[in-house]
């Protein structure tokens, strides 16, 4: 009966049959599924070198995305701000002939007592109103008389001579600054 025993070591594994397997196997020669398996592995980690690689790359890209689209909103909003100052910067160019005009109407209204003091001071308090409402806006007079001549701030349109550096000596027309910028450059007398 003992020669019926299966002693494993002995005789080797079983195939699928039930029968001993040559010892092939056994003695340390790789099989044919052993070499697939290998190369599997091997294709398996390619596999995931390559996706790393593209997950790197749409990462990188995605950041690029990111980046450009803040770069991109940035820029419209400077671009909106610049427009809309730019429309207000009109608009103010054009009440500009209206504050002349207020001034010109001071200038040359006698100062009386009465009814047409009060219309005087009407004048002055629509003037003083609207001037307000653009210096609000960012807009500011050109303080020129008796400073230093500046072709940037002045447009000088007469001369007296004199000696020294040329000096602003009247002032014809008011000149404005919007926001820091020269909207109208002051019409000016110059002394030289």
């Amino acid at each position: 009966m003992a020669s019926d025993t299966y002693d494993a070591d002995a005789l080797g594994p079983l195939d699928p049959d039930g029968a001993v397997a040559d010892g092939s196997a056994a003695a340390g020669q790789p099989s044919a599924d052993a070499g697939s398996a290998e190369e599997e592995a091997a294709q398996v980690l390619t596999d995931i070198d390559a996706l790393q690689r593209e997950r790197d790359d749409l990462l990188e890209m995605s950041k690029r995305l990111q980046a450009d689209f803040e770069n991109y909103r940035k820029r419209v909003l400077r671009e909106q701000t610049v427009l809309v100052e730019r429309a207000s910067e009109g608009l103010v160019e054009q009440l500009l002939p209206v504050l002349d005009s207020f001034e010109l109407a001071l200038a040359n209204f006698p100062e009386v007592e009465g009814d047409n003091g009060g219309v005087r001071k009407g004048i002055e308090l629509v003037r003083a109103e609207l001037l307000g409402v653009l210096e609000r806006a960012g807009l500011e007079p050109i303080r020129a008389l008796g400073a230093p001549f500046d072709p940037n701030e002045h447009e000088a349109v007469m001369h007296d001579d004199g000696d020294g550096e040329p000096v602003v000596a009247g002032v014809l027309r008011t000149g404005w600054r919007l926001k820091g910028r020269v909207l109208r450059p002051a019409m000016v007398k110059v002394t030289r």
